[in-house]
């Protein structure tokens, strides 16, 4: 069970669980098309985007398997980005992390930063065995933050799934908590 002390202080960055008033700035950077493209949900509309935020709101503890503790990355108290620890596996002591960032505040460190903490918050705090991240293989910059992570890619799969109308491929990267060391 996890149920972090908040708000969490990174170098740089607040850690906190979502809001109502996330709304605007939630809607602005997830509806953009350079952020929209690689994520799941299928709509950028404000009222979709409106359904997801009610959904992370209640996304602040993992208390069993299966459920996301989803975050506000807030940079000087404004919300820059979101990250997410989700507990995949209690008998396995598996869990998957994943970021999202306002385009503006890219290339800056804060994903890498934002998402040390989720390893962070696997590995010490929930007891985590391994944990792993993915994403759509053009998305260069996501596959960078896991690396710079330290964090293996364990594959590349080939149109493994139709995504936004096309086959997709993605790479799977992980770290296991032997490999694991204190974020930078």
């Amino acid at each position: 069970m996890l149920r972090p002390d908040y708000p969490i202080r990174t170098a740089r960055l607040v850690l906190r669980p979502f809001q109502e008033d996330d709304l605007d700035v939630f809607h602005a950077y997830r509806s953009l098309p350079e952020v929209h493209r690689y994520l799941y949900n299928d709509t950028a509309s404000r009222e979709g985007v409106a359904e997801l935020l009610a959904r992370r709101i209640n996304e602040h503890e993992l208390t069993e398997e299966g459920q996301r503790l989803a975050l506000a990355v807030c940079l000087d108290e404004e919300v820059i980005g979101d990250v997410a620890l989700k507990w995949t596996n209690e008998a396995n002591r598996q869990g998957e992390i994943g970021y999202s960032l306002h385009p503006a505040f890219q290339g800056k460190g804060y994903a890498q930063e934002a998402a040390a903490h989720m390893l962070k918050l696997g590995f010490e705090d929930l007891g985590l065995h391994r944990i792993q991240a993915e994403c759509d293989a053009r998305n260069e910059p996501s596959w960078r933050v896991m690396e710079r992570l330290n964090m293996r890619r364990e594959a590349h799969l080939r149109h493994h799934e139709l995504f936004k109308g096309e086959w997709g491929d993605s790479y799977v990267y992980a770290m296991l908590a032997e490999e694991y060391r204190e974020p930078i």
